[in-house]
């Protein structure tokens, strides 16, 4: 709240709230939807789940494919496909060498930390087709702010919220290679 005390702006004079759904880690997603569901409902006022691919693909702007990669840790990426400002492929979690794969050649735009993590690859498989955003893992907040614009409460309920998770959980990877032995 001390944000709102420094813009001098009451939590009441706040119309919707907004929260990233992901990706992201488990807990960090759960922790930060539920603190904004529990504002959301204190203050009666609509709350806009936004993903973080959106957001970045919002940032790229409406022209070109777009390439949405987040750094997942353990040598793979959460990534989406847009084009022209439209996804057209679902999030997925991979390697980047097997995502590259099927955009080879194709004049791409890559941003997120993934992309500025796996420049390397990205390079070396699409050679001249690839281009890393500048920046290549902008700030999110205020992209999220504007595409949640305009909510109204009935539009949007804060219960309604889910977190999009890409990766399976650790314990379900684990009893899965269980069940293979």
């Amino acid at each position: 709240m001390s944000l709102l005390g420094r813009a001098g702006v009451a939590l009441s004079e706040i119309d919707a709230f907004a929260v990233a759904i992901g990706p992201g880690s488990f807990t960090g997603l759960r922790i930060g939807i539920a603190t904004m569901q529990g504002l959301a409902f204190a203050a009666a006022k609509a709350l806009v789940g936004v993903s973080g691919f959106d957001a970045l693909a919002r940032l790229a702007g409406s022209g070109g494919r777009v390439a949405t990669w987040v750094d997942a840790w353990r040598g793979e990426v959460f990534a989406a496909l847009y084009e022209d400002g439209r996804e057209v492929e679902s999030p997925v979690v991979a390697r980047p060498e097997i995502l590259l794969e099927s955009m080879r050649g194709q004049p791409t735009l890559f941003l997120g930390d993934g992309a500025l993590t796996h420049r390397d690859v990205i390079d070396r498989v699409m050679g001249d087709a690839a281009r890393l955003a500048d920046p290549a893992a902008p700030s999110l907040a205020g992209t999220i702010a504007v595409l949640a614009s305009g909510a109204r409460p009935g539009d949007h309920p804060a219960h309604a919220i889910r977190p999009l998770y890409v990766r399976r959980t650790d314990a379900e990877l684990a009893r899965d290679a269980r069940a293979l032995r």
